[in-house]
């Protein structure tokens, strides 16, 4: 998501998310962090669908088009970072590197 389309106030809560995820890497790899962190998207994703639905039927109707949805944004944000690895990468530390 580039930095015209979304808010400040997006960009801050990511960092805090990912400033915990940092943190977590002190006791954890960087997999299981990751591994956690997706299904916490995912938990807090199924969380948002049911908190607009009206009733667990709603919620049925409208599960493929969540599911579209999110996968849809999620591969766009995952190519969008990559790239962006991709183009800086040679500006990591390699003490940035964890297993």
């Amino acid at each position: 998501m580039s930095d015209d389309i979304a808010p400040k106030e997006f960009w801050d809560r990511a960092d805090e998310i990912i400033a915990v995820a940092n943190d977590q890497i002190k006791e954890a790899t960087v997999s299981k962090v990751s591994s956690s962190l997706l299904y916490a998207a995912a938990r807090f994703n199924s969380f948002n669908v049911a908190n607009s639905a009206s009733d667990a039927e709603e919620m049925k109707r409208d599960r493929e088009e969540a599911i579209r949805y999110f996968t849809e944004q999620y591969r766009n944000m995952l190519i969008e970072n990559l790239d962006d690895y991709i183009e800086n990468f040679e500006g990591f530390e390699s003490d940035e590197k964890y297993s």
